[in-house]
């Protein structure tokens, strides 16, 4: 066992001899004492000088047959560099230093470290990209490395400088805040952080970016699968400056700091077209920005792919094939209902049918389907806009959300002249639906005689395929769980999970890995409760003022709750339990 150990380090030692870079008497005597000490022998030949680390590389490389590369003095431009992400960079010390047409140069300093080859080899395949590996030495690696805060350190020095000359100017300058801003607003440095900010945003997959100004520092924050994270703190003296900069992209009144503004932005980034969706709210002394990141190229997802299985997806289906009535999406802001209704236009899209939407804003562009956005400011709104709508011949009609009674009345008699109409409300589960409506002032007659079905839904993080683990839990921990199936109609279970064997339930956690950058999590899935508002639940409504239970339900129709939709995903090792527990509050 021992001499195989040292065979490999042995080897590289009398390669090393037979070139005449190492003495024989000196690397018998470091092969003792890398077994005595078990320290590696390439350590050992850098740490007594019998070799320095540069030319160790370079005869590792030919004894492995690689090809070799010297990196110390390398500049290698920003657009070569990035092509490996600097997290991915420090984890596996690897870099990218030179590329030509679909090819990558990567240098590696561990030419055993394969996690390496295959995160690289993932970014490769995702670029459409070859790969090919050179062995570097640590101090090439470093040398590399360092040119990946080049850009903040220049942008720092740069504002160091501006901040310098506004000290000096005094007094003087503050009396000009008009030409202020413009000096502002035309910095090099400032236009460039806020290109980055945004191409960051865009490739971490940023549903929102939030630029906020704290005591000492302006924060950056992106939303990534839900969650806000911190990118990236900014002196606070640039604060003002970064949120002129994006009032300028967005075409907003740059004087104006006391009211609440919103705009647009259309970038392109990284050759795809991008519409933000701009925010700006006053603070104590400063303002807020929010950025909602609409990303209009990206395809549509389907309903499978959402996470709606089963029963859910068998009573979507059936419903949306209804040419009239009402469907509703409910759940709270952020729970993916837009997403859910473009996925069922998608289906409804053909060319016989006449499909037209009232939406706020428009988030994806859908072909062959009237989008129409509405603007409050000019009394275009939902309601006055729905009039509108059916003045169009529509088949089908969506609604970005019901939020008044006007809305409610005119989107009720839209599907009693012969619509089917699509729309969200802000609801907690599906049956708190009906109470809703029935506050709004809808007749309970009319409510029962074209409410179709009800969506409620959430959205949780979905599992990093890549690194899950099975998780090791108490048997305590494992009898909750048990409970929580438990409750899980039969029937329903076994169709979306047909090997559910109670005594071998595996529990899944996220560990994270460069794919889901650390988190553990990549992507989300629909958590999901489907009511179908069949002739029981239209009796409800009209006869006992929609007062209905979750017990009542469940007896005239399969249904699962949002919560046991949960628990089914845990089980097929979509999601953790802590993230249905999270979602859901429970």
């Amino acid at each position: 066992m021992a001499e195989n150990k040292i065979s490999k380090p042995k080897k590289l030692l009398d390669f090393l001899v037979a070139k005449g870079l190492v003495k024989s008497e000196d690397a018998t005597a470091l092969l003792a004492k890398a077994s005595e000490q078990k320290a590696k022998v390439e350590d050992l030949l850098t740490q007594s000088n019998l070799i320095n680390s540069e030319d160790l590389v370079k005869a590792k490389a030919e004894f492995l047959n690689l090809p070799y590369a010297n990196l110390l003095y390398a500049e290698v431009p920003g657009a070569i560099l990035n092509s490996v992400p600097a997290e991915v960079a420090e984890n596996y010390h690897v870099v990218c230093f030179d590329k030509k047409d679909n090819k990558l140069n990567i240098g590696m300093v561990d030419s055993n470290n394969f996690r390496a080859m295959e995160a690289i080899d993932f970014l490769a395949t995702k670029n459409n990209s070859q790969v090919e590996y050179f062995l570097i030495s640590e101090p090439s690696f470093l040398n590399v490395f360092k040119q990946y805060k080049k850009f903040t350190e220049e942008i720092s020095s740069a504002l160091k400088t501006k901040a310098e000359e506004e000290e000096k100017e005094g007094e003087e300058k503050k009396d000009k805040p008009e030409e202020s801003f413009e000096e502002i607003v035309k910095s090099a440095p400032v236009s460039k952080i806020v290109a980055e900010i945004i191409k960051h945003a865009v490739e971490a997959g940023a549903s929102d970016i939030h630029i906020e100004p704290l005591d000492k520092e302006s924060r950056v924050r992106y939303r990534i699968d839900g969650i806000l994270h911190s990118s990236l703190s900014l002196p606070k003296n640039i604060h003002e400056s970064i949120v002129a900069r994006v009032k300028v992209l967005s075409k907003l009144k740059l004087d104006e700091t006391r009211i609440p503004q919103g705009g647009r932005i259309r970038l392109t980034v990284d050759g795809k077209d991008i519409d933000f969706r701009v925010s700006v709210l006053p603070l104590m002394g400063n303002e807020k920005v929010v950025l909602r990141v609409l990303d209009t190229t990206k395809g549509m997802m389907t309903l499978d792919q959402l996470g709606f299985q089963g029963s859910n997806l068998e009573e979507i289906k059936t419903n949306i094939n209804k040419t009239v009535g009402i469907i509703l999406v409910t759940g709270p802001t952020g729970s993916g209902k837009s997403t859910t209704l473009y996925s069922v236009l998608n289906i409804l899209n053909r060319e016989g049918v006449n499909i037209v939407t009232l939406e706020d804003p428009v988030e994806y562009f859908v072909e062959g389907v009237n989008q129409s956005q509405i603007r409050p400011e000019i009394g275009f709104t939902f309601a006055s806009g729905l009039r509108s709508l059916l003045r169009q011949d529509p088949d089908v009609m969506m609604v970005g959300e019901i939020r008044d009674n006007e809305t409610a009345e005119l989107a009720i008699h839209s599907a009693l002249t012969g619509h089917l109409v699509l729309s969200t409300l802000h609801t907690n589960d599906a049956i708190g639906a009906i109470p809703r409506l029935l506050d709004m002032k809808i007749e309970p007659f009319l409510l029962s005689s074209v409410l179709n079905m009800v969506v409620a839904q959430r959205l949780a993080r979905r599992l990093c395929n890549d690194c899950k683990r099975a998780k090791k839990v108490t048997p305590k921990f494992l009898e909750d769980f048990k409970a929580k199936v438990k409750s899980i109609p039969a029937d329903i279970l076994a169709k979306v999970v047909p090997d559910f064997d109670p005594a071998k339930i595996v529990i899944y956690e996220p560990v994270g890995c460069v794919r889901c950058n650390k988190t553990g999590y990549r992507g989300r899935v629909a958590l999901a409760e489907v009511l179908d508002v069949n002739d029981y639940i239209k009796e409800v409504i009209l006869n006992k003022a929609g007062n209905l239970t979750e017990e009542e339900v469940k007896k005239n129709q399969p249904f699962v709750t949002i919560s046991q939709d949960g628990y089914i995903k845990v089980l097929q090792g979509l999601t953790g339990l802590e993230e249905v527990i999270r979602v859901m509050n429970i």
